[in-house]
């Protein structure tokens, strides 16, 4: 029998002692063992609550405790879950989380220390919830260099920006809405302005380029810009407005960013909605491929946190390698990529003004809104920002695919 160890009984805490205990039998017949949940850590009682009798208020009685097997971090945040994972490493015991910070920050460290202990740090659900990403990065892809990964990594901002465009809202009606439903916190500066996002992409490229990136080197723009006016000049456009996490190989160099993106209506990434995430990688022999599913939510990401226990369990003794070295990959500046963008100025803006820094521009109008608004040529980032902060009356600018 193994003996789990979960650290946080709020909601995926709670949702991975579900699925263990639901699927008990399933389990044990799938991997030929027992799986147990003997200790649950929180400050918090739980009075009447089945597990009551697991819960303890302490680490070091876990720490302590050498029946535990596996240890589950759902505490979220770094400190004090970093102290506590590296801890159980060190002793011996593996590891699977779900927190995407932690994995961001000391990702590299922690694998280390598991593949000198012979036992394994997992993390699958620390990016795109319930959908499968990681596993299929660090195995499935192995024989392939991976160039690009892109996505839908946040679902909360995928659902504002889906209620914006379905029912013609704002983004503080959006929020408030996300807010009631339970997928964005009181707080959500995270979620919107693009941090969430951020620390995912620097995961899955950390995992692509098997070298540590940081996530603080990363361009990083939410949608708390986006109104209701850009998504009605993206209907007229025939495009949808999506928060995007991009990284990339070119020439040599890698790229990484968060922001705002138009994308045709026949995007595959346009057609996905609510609180669905979608990730594509792109391999040099296998081309495209496109992961999708729920990207939050309890019973998702504790599904996918299971499955890493269970991967723990049934590699008892045996590393699951994972390339990501401790070695900083150094993020070439955005300002030197390419592409087009879609601008919005005051009408008192001249054609000429207009003509003179962009050069020959493709006209978008929105009847009844007395602006101009148009699509540039390609050009650097760094070009576009100098062009900008030479020209008055941007009201908002958005990236184009």
């Amino acid at each position: 029998m193994a003996n789990v160890a979960v650290l946080g009984y709020g909601t995926i805490g709670a949702g991975v002692v579900k699925v263990l205990q639901t699927n008990e039998a399933v389990i044990t017949k799938r991997i030929g063992e027992k799986v147990e949940v003997k200790r649950i850590l929180d400050l918090r009682d739980f009075p009447g609550d089945p597990n009551e009798d697991k819960v303890v208020h302490d680490y070091a009685v876990i720490e302590n405790d050498p029946d535990i097997d596996v240890v589950v971090e759902c505490m979220g945040g770094v400190n004090p879950a970093y102290k506590f994972v590296k801890a159980a490493l060190l002793q011996g015991r593996s590891v699977a989380t779900s927190n995407k910070e932690l994995v961001a920050s000391h990702g590299a460290e922690l694998i280390a220390i598991a593949a000198e202990k012979e036992i394994n740090f997992l993390f699958e659900a620390s990016v795109g919830g319930g959908i499968p990403i990681i596993r299929p990065m660090i195995s499935g892809l192995s024989a392939d260099e991976i160039e690009s990964v892109r996505g839908i990594l946040n679902g909360t901002t995928n659902y504002m920006l889906t209620r914006m465009e379905e029912a013609g809202i704002s983004f503080d009606e959006a929020l408030r809405e996300a807010q009631e439903k339970g997928y964005a916190e009181l707080h959500p500066e995270a979620d919107v302005d693009g941090y969430d996002a951020c620390r995912k992409i620097a995961i899955l490229t950390s995992i692509a380029c098997e070298a540590q990136v940081d996530y603080e080197d990363i361009y990083t723009e939410g949608i708390s810009r986006i109104t209701t006016e850009d998504i009605s000049y993206a209907r007229i456009m025939k495009k949808k407005i999506k928060l995007l996490g991009s990284s990339w190989k070119e020439d040599g160099h890698v790229f990484a960013m968060v922001a705002p993106f138009l994308l045709d209506e026949d995007h595959p990434l346009s057609g996905v909605n609510d609180v669905f995430n979608a990730i594509f990688v792109h391999g040099n022999m296998v081309s495209d491929l496109m992961f999708y599913g729920k990207g939050a939510g309890s019973l998702p990401t504790a599904s996918a946190v299971a499955n890493d226990v269970l991967d723990c369990v049934k590699n008892k003794g045996r590393n699951i390698k994972i390339c990501w070295d401790p070695e900083k990959v150094e993020l070439t500046d955005c300002s030197d990529s390419v592409r087009r963008f879609f601008v919005r100025m005051t009408a008192d803006t001249s054609d000429e003004a207009i003509g003179a820094s962009f050069g020959q521009v493709e006209k978008v109008e929105l009847p009844g809104l007395d602006e101009k608004a148009f699509i540039t040529p390609a050009m650097k980032e760094a070009d576009y920002t100098r062009t900008a902060e030479q020209l008055e009356g941007i009201i908002n600018r958005i990236r184009l695919d």
